[in-house]
């Protein structure tokens, strides 16, 4: 077969490639737009958290600023505001002393105005600025040399507040003093139920002969000497606090008999005593009644108690009857005022018994004179906070860091005391402090003195104190105590005592008694 001419044959499948070629170049087209589209939101991206990183911290910078931190700065116009403010403040008063009130008012202006300003940069949590500092600052510098032009000068502002200063202290002590004694009075303010009962039973006493009679069979009974039974000493002239403490004593005992009470009172209230402890059984104990005014050789030439100024003179505790009476120190005489008793225990009227005592007869002193409860483990006492160490007198023979002790419920060997002469010693100590420069008023000073290095520490169960002022004592530490102690301005039998405590007191007064019935009712 012959094939045909060039120009008469089929051309080439060439229009398949054109069509290949223009979708290649629309896929391009397309690839290059998705990429440029693609770049520019990564951009984006990479912008905002540059831009967040960049904005953080002035947000942290803002909430950790600290405003006080900003008062101490040096370079912070807080502080120099709080400087002059300050500075101000000085100013004011003493212009205010020299009746200079128009410079009082602009400084106290200007100081509101500072004051508002430091609070509203507190409030917001910015430092504070120039523009907002700079015209406070200018009005009060000029208020202060102004005020400086007046002769207000450091000098006079340090000696003005000095001045205040003193005359501030001054009406402290003052108000402590008038604290002191007003509470002092109020501890030892008569109930008026107690004196209608002294009152009823002293006219009991007068027309009522059978009762001396019973008295004077009580003077002579060999039982007050005899040192085969327990003696008791109470140096008080409130009868019905006497009376709960024997009564606590005796209903607490086992054998009740063998206990013998030795109590010593005043002129006035002698008669009453006597009447009421005759009036009333005690399960049979011995009690004695003695009068203070009997004691002829408690006299000024024998006890230089007895040479005390009077209390015209005496510093405003002296009012207080606790330092004034002689009742108080005839602790110090127990040898002379019964010479045949070997061991004594003594009491103070303000003391509970809540558990057998006589064990205490049978304690070992080891040649001790005084056996008593320690206090130095409590917030108090040691023998600086009592003394004057700054005496040589006292610094050379005393240990500031001893260990003090109360007085309250305390276990005496006589025997002891008479080898070792403890009156004497406490004589010679009271003439040393006849200034009262060596220890304030008060029995305990002088008994620390005397029984130096002659005192027993007993068991802390044996006494606890605080409740004439503590109102938080462990009611533990109180069950557990074989007596308690009413230590303090807030005594039991008083308006004033606290509730809490009363009751463990309460329980001993005899309220079946007619007379006090009478009197507590009237």
């Amino acid at each position: 077969m012959r094939r045909r001419a060039a120009d008469y044959r089929r051309p080439v499948r060439r229009k398949y490639w054109c069509w290949i070629w223009a979708l290649l170049g629309l896929f391009l087209v397309a690839g290059l737009l998705l990429f440029a589209v693609q770049h520019n939101q990564n951009e984006d991206r990479d912008v905002k958290p540059v831009q967040e990183r960049r904005e953080s911290p002035q947000r942290e910078a803002h909430q950790t600023l600290n405003f006080t931190e900003e008062l101490v700065s040096t370079t912070s116009l807080s502080r120099q505001l709080a400087a002059q403010m300050t500075l101000a403040k000085a100013y004011v008063v003493i212009a205010k002393e020299h009746n200079n009130l128009h410079l009082a008012w602009e400084l106290s202006s200007r100081i509101r105005s500072c004051q508002l300003l430091l609070s509203k940069a507190a409030m917001r949590g910015e430092p504070v600025t120039l523009g907002e500092a700079e015209p406070i600052i200018k009005s009060l510098s000029s208020l202060i040399f102004k005020a400086q032009d007046a002769h207000y000068d450091i000098a006079t502002t340090i000696t003005t507040m000095k001045s205040h200063i003193g005359a501030l202290e001054e009406r402290a002590n003052a108000a402590i003093v008038q604290s002191t004694v007003f509470g002092q009075l109020a501890a030892e303010a008569l109930p008026k139920s107690l004196h209608c009962l002294i009152v009823k039973l002293t006219v009991d006493w007068i027309r009522n002969p059978s009762l001396q009679h019973l008295t004077e069979e009580t003077r002579y009974s060999p039982r007050l000497v005899d040192n085969n039974l327990y003696h008791f000493c109470i140096f008080s002239d409130n009868l019905l606090a006497t009376s709960v403490v024997v009564n606590s004593t005796v209903s607490n005992a086992d054998h009740p008999q063998q206990l013998v009470f030795h109590v010593v009172t005043n002129g006035i209230s002698y008669e009453a005593m006597q009447a009421w402890f005759r009036h009333n059984d005690f399960k049979g104990a011995t009690i004695e009644v003695q009068n203070i005014e009997e004691f002829t050789w408690l006299n000024a030439s024998f006890a230089p108690i007895m040479k005390q100024p009077s209390d015209a003179d005496a510093e405003p505790k002296m009012w207080n009857q606790k330092y004034s009476s002689l009742l108080d120190y005839l602790r110090f005489y127990i040898p002379h005022i019964y010479p045949q008793l070997e061991k004594v225990v003594f009491l103070e009227d303000d003391v509970v018994v809540q558990k057998e005592l006589t064990p205490l007869f049978s304690l070992e002193l080891h040649g001790n004179v005084n056996g008593a409860v320690e206090t130095c483990l409590e917030a108090f006492h040691r023998y600086y906070r009592y003394l004057n160490f700054s005496s040589l007198l006292i610094s050379s023979k005393f240990d500031p860091q001893a260990c003090g002790w109360a007085f309250g419920m305390n276990v005496f060997d006589l025997i002891a005391w008479r080898k070792a002469n403890v009156t004497s010693r406490y004589h010679y100590w009271q003439q040393q402090n006849t200034d009262g420069t060596l220890w304030k008023l008060g029995t305990l000073p002088p008994g620390l003195l005397a029984f130096y290095g002659l005192t027993e520490p007993l068991d802390r169960r044996w006494h606890v104190l605080g409740l004439g002022y503590d109102m938080n004592i462990d009611s533990r530490l109180i069950e557990s105590a074989a007596v308690i102690h009413f230590n303090g301005n807030m005594k039991p039998w008083l308006k004033l005592g606290i509730g809490r405590y009363k009751p463990l007191w309460e329980r001993y007064v005899n309220t079946s008694h007619p007379y006090l019935q009478d009197c507590v009712t009237a």
